[in-house]
């Protein structure tokens, strides 16, 4: 029997008394938080059943519709009006739900992934007609990764997807190539070390400031913390938000990290600079030596060694490499910018890159 109900059954036949009723009410409170624990994974378990079961349908129907199209090739040319006719006919016959759009994705769906099997029952169907948007199945795939393993929303999906996280992230680490594009289509983002967790640039066009006007470092500040919520999603997995302006002393003088975090991935504390300037060999030892302090007197046993990041608006690759090269500790810089890069562009630099790395590959197998 249950324990809950063994505690109501032994109260129940006790003595009446003032000690008694005030036992009586805490085992009630306990059934009652059992019973809501229950009923709270039984929702949550046919919630996932019947999210899936309207992915396998969704497919079919996809399936149903490219068959029938491929029956008779002439019907492919008059797909539109077949999906009209249908969306009628399916409308008045089963209600609402199955729009001309909705059956076009729903077809689509069917076409970009072969296999009903492979859906994610974690992503809903508005899930899947955000990443039915993106034509390019690497760049699908990548965002169906993270979509699953980052626990987003639709509305963070499609936010993610406007900021070109994909793109960003392949120029992160210097010119793209094939190898990075198949691997975050596979994996996603895998934060194994340090380094897989920059991305260059940061945007931060949810400050709502505008982009040429000057700005203090405590204003940087103040704006990010205001926008916590959102600052983390822009930094990506993992992340936890420890402070601000936290104070490193050093032989009695007291100095103040920007803003600190903990990246409970890597186990690691994450000291972030901000700089309203371009990158400066000054800032490279000033977050240097706030990590050495950081290893050595806030670090648990278990924490593994901190990271810093100094976020600044321009960096030149000699003067990161001078003001970075030799230092012991894990450090990166990366830009931020205040409104998005134009999307367009942005691709089109990937694009290109690929294409350059794929052509000057083709020279040299020829050789």
């Amino acid at each position: 029997m249950n324990l809950a109900f063994c505690r109501i059954i032994a109260v129940t036949e006790a003595k009446q008394g003032p000690t008694n009723v005030g036992t009586i009410n805490q085992d009630i409170k306990y059934v009652v938080h059992e019973i809501g624990d229950l009923l709270a994974a039984a929702r949550s378990n046919v919630a996932r059943q019947v999210n899936s079961e309207l992915l396998s349908t969704y497919w079919n129907i996809g399936r149903i519709i490219a068959e029938y199209e491929q029956t008779v090739p002439e019907r492919a040319d008059y797909g539109k009006q077949t999906l009209k006719v249908l969306s009628k006919a399916l409308t008045a016959e089963f209600g609402k739900g199955f729009s001309r759009a909705n059956l076009q994705n729903m077809r689509l769906f069917y076409l970009s992934y072969e296999k009903c099997q492979t859906l994610s029952g974690k992503l809903t169907w508005s899930h899947y007609c955000e990443l039915l948007t993106i034509s390019d199945s690497d760049k699908r795939r990548f965002y169906e990764k993270e979509a699953v393993n980052a626990n987003w929303s639709v509305r963070e999906l499609k936010h993610q997807i406007d900021r070109s996280l994909f793109e960003r992230l392949l120029l992160s680490r210097g010119d793209a190539n094939k190898e990075r594009v198949l691997e975050l289509a596979e994996k996603g983002i895998e934060i194994a070390e340090p380094a897989d967790l920059i991305r260059d640039p940061y945007v931060f066009e949810f400050l709502g400031i505008p982009e040429n006007k000057p700005m203090l470092e405590s204003d940087l500040e103040f704006a990010l913390v205001r926008q916590i919520e959102k600052f983390l999603l822009e930094l990506g997995r993992g992340f936890m938000f420890v402070g601000t302006q936290q104070r490193v002393t050093v032989n009695n003088t007291h100095y103040y990290v920007d803003m600190v975090f903990y990246n409970k991935i890597l186990r690691a504390y994450v000291l972030i600079e901000l700089k309203t300037t371009k990158l400066t060999p000054e800032a490279a030892g000033q977050i240097n030596m706030y990590l050495n302090y950081y290893a050595s007197e806030v670090n648990d046993a278990d924490d593994n060694p901190p990271i810093g990041i100094i976020l600044c608006t321009e960096k030149d690759s000699i003067t990161a490499e001078y003001a970075l090269g030799g230092l012991s500790n894990k450090v990166f810089t990366s830009r931020y910018v205040l409104y998005m890069p134009n999307k367009e562009q942005l691709i089109a630099q990937v694009e290109a890159v690929l294409e350059k790395r794929s052509k000057n590959e083709s020279e040299k197998t020829q050789e």
